[in-house]
């Protein structure tokens, strides 16, 4: 496996739909195009915002923590169809559990658990044979202003549930 970190989040210009861009130490860039609300999650994370009540990544971490679990990493495992395929690897004691996810919300939890970003080395090499393309860097921990302009349009008081 291959450790990742968030490099950032970009927007595909021609599509309009968030990209999740992890880079390696060895400066392997790996582009995954997410939903938006996956995207306001992982920004919210990076920036350490804290809603007045857990949203669904929130949640989840809290129930994997009061199960007695350690999330420990998230692995993107595998790509079919064009589709990458992630496991959360929770640890309780020497008990290692593996729970299918969706890459991004793999890594909305990762940051939330300060938990490990890896991907396999046969995925990374399929992801950088579907893209060539240059990234400009939108979202970091420094400097989020771009991508604040695009999240702005959101409101947590438009999207909450509300009965």
């Amino acid at each position: 496996m291959v450790a990742m970190q968030v490099f950032g989040l970009a927007l595909d210009e021609d599509s309009q739909v968030p990209i999740l861009i992890l880079k390696s130490e060895e400066d392997a860039i790996f582009p995954i195009w997410i939903g938006a609300m996956e995207a306001m999650a992982i920004s919210m994370a990076l920036n350490n915002l804290t809603p007045p009540r857990p949203m669904t990544h929130d949640l989840l971490l809290s129930v994997v923590e009061k199960l007695g679990f350690t999330l420990m990493a998230v692995e993107i495992v595998s790509v079919v169809e064009g589709t990458y395929y992630a496991e959360l690897v929770l640890a309780r004691g020497e008990e290692r559990v593996r729970i299918d996810c969706r890459p991004s919300d793999g890594v909305a939890l990762a940051l939330r658990a300060k938990a490990g970003i890896f991907v396999a080395p046969e995925v990374l090499a399929a992801g950088a044979a579907r893209t060539n393309q240059d990234f400009q860097e939108v979202l970091t921990d420094e400097s989020s202003e771009k991508w604040t302009e695009i999240l702005a349009k959101y409101s947590l008081d438009d999207i909450k549930y509300k009965m």
